[in-house]
């Protein structure tokens, strides 16, 4: 049996460069040594897979639940301030005076947020946080660029479009349709129904 192979022979303008003949066991062992270079470089630079994540309600700065550039939590990074293309129905809703966008388009008022970057470890604690999928559901959302601070590949300029995951929910009260909405979410708002956090919470 014939153990070599025969590599094609490399012709620029009529000229023959070479003709390389190998070994199949050398063919082997340099396949495996290429195999062991590639596992190197994915443990010493992994891929870190990065997804972009919009909220509008306790998570932003400046308000109770903000931990988004928390490390222990995962990897964030700000990216921009936007608002929904469409409006949506934000609402304060039962005694802990919690926000809820409700996944109705159309009602509402085009809500403001903020963008982040997150990787997947602040994906999956966000996911605990905001109870999914029972209390809200990771969807997609259209969002208009207000403003931001990202650079290189990150960087969302003011006026452009771009699709997020947002926390929304459709396991709300019908009530809650009644309620009033607001664009720009503050706890501390003129609206008078502080949130109320984990620690200020009465047993059930």
């Amino acid at each position: 049996m014939n153990n070599e192979m025969r590599l094609p022979v490399l012709t620029i303008d009529g000229l023959d460069w070479w003709t390389w003949t190998i070994d199949s066991k050398i063919k082997t062992s340099v396949q495996w040594m290429l195999l062991g270079i590639h596992y190197i470089i994915c443990a010493v630079f992994p891929v870190v897979l990065m997804s972009r994540v919009f909220v509008y309600g306790t998570l932003k700065k400046g308000q109770p639940n903000f931990m988004m550039l928390d490390a222990a939590n995962g990897r964030a990074e700000f990216l921009a301030r936007a608002r929904t293309v469409e409006r949506y129905p934000l609402v304060i809703a039962t005694k802990y005076n919690i926000p809820f966008l409700l996944n109705v388009p159309g009602k509402g008022q085009r809500v403001h947020g903020e963008i982040y970057s997150v990787d997947q470890q602040m994906l999956h604690f966000l996911d605990r946080f905001e109870g999914c999928p029972e209390m809200y559901q990771r969807t997609t959302v259209q969002l208009e660029v207000q403003d931001g601070d990202g650079e290189g590949e990150n960087t969302l300029k003011p006026g452009s479009l771009v699709e997020t995951f947002v926390y929304s929910t459709t396991t709300y009260q019908p009530e809650w349709l009644q309620k009033p909405t607001y664009e720009n979410y503050d706890s501390k708002g003129d609206h008078g129904l502080e949130y109320v956090s984990g620690e200020g919470r009465s047993p059930q």
